[in-house]
């Protein structure tokens, strides 16, 4: 491993007058924000305050797209064709990024049911990546780790940050384990220190199987809308500083 890391998370998942998670605090660990564009959580409202907040922090702004699916927090799998997933994207994408004082952005990175269709489903991962790219080339596209999903970005030649999950179990091959089973979503701090040091130190995890597999990454992504997220993002950040990891950026990693 190359000894340094970024360290994501989603945030501005607030809607209306609902306010979702602990954002004002979990900016002060991280290097990169995950910002919600309105189709799965987020509004204009909340876009503005969230761009605000992350620009005030010094954090990377990322686009977090999603299904349209407010009802399920875009966790459902919908029937949407590649060209719609294409303009859905876009559509977003572009959103966030009026939001930003010099109309930019760091990455993008898509949410829930579409960021896992968009690990083996070739049609899909290129609608994302081609919307992305029509927008602004240079964007960096955070995929999961060894997916069909990071070849095709890579085919498309755009910059790419391989993503790993700090609080989120993989299968022997790689992929998250569906949040339908139990023990999909780590919850034992011990466990999810000790798994964020070996992916950052070693460029390794713990299968849900208990297979070691290689999984190298460049950003770790730890939910800011769990329980003790913002003691878990402290505590993880910590533990990989004392191990010597550099935390910074995506865009001064990839």
């Amino acid at each position: 491993m190359n000894g340094e890391i970024d360290f994501n998370a989603d945030i501005g998942e607030s809607f209306a007058g609902y306010k979702l998670g602990m954002d004002e605090e979990i900016v002060r660990f991280i290097t990169s924000a995950n910002i919600a564009t309105g189709f799965h959580a987020g509004d204009p409202d909340w876009m503005a305050t969230t761009v605000a907040l992350a620009e005030a922090a010094g954090v990377g702004i990322g686009a977090h797209p999603a299904y349209p699916d407010l009802a399920g927090f875009g966790r459902r799998e919908m029937a949407l064709t590649p060209d719609e997933i294409h303009n859905a994207v876009k559509y977003q994408v572009g959103a966030l990024k009026a939001f930003t004082s010099d109309h930019r952005l760091q990455h993008v990175k898509p949410h829930g049911a579409l960021y896992n269709r968009a690990v083996h489903d070739e049609p899909v991962a290129r609608a994302i990546v081609t919307a992305v790219k029509s927008i602004d080339p240079d964007v960096i596209h955070v995929v999961l780790a060894g997916s069909k999903w990071e070849q095709v970005a890579r085919d498309e030649g755009v910059r790419v940050a391989r993503e790993c999950y700090a609080d989120r179990a993989v299968t022997r091959e790689g992929t998250l384990v569906p949040r339908s089973h139990k023990g999909a979503v780590v919850h034992d701090e011990a466990q999810v220190i000790e798994r964020s040091r070996k992916l950052a130190v070693e460029g390794r995890v713990v299968a849900v199987d208990g297979t070691e597999i290689d999984f190298a990454a460049d950003s770790i992504c730890l939910h800011g809308d769990t329980a003790g997220a913002v003691k878990l993002a402290g505590a993880v950040r910590r533990e990989l500083e004392q191990a010597g990891v550099q935390i910074k950026p995506m865009s001064e990693i990839v």
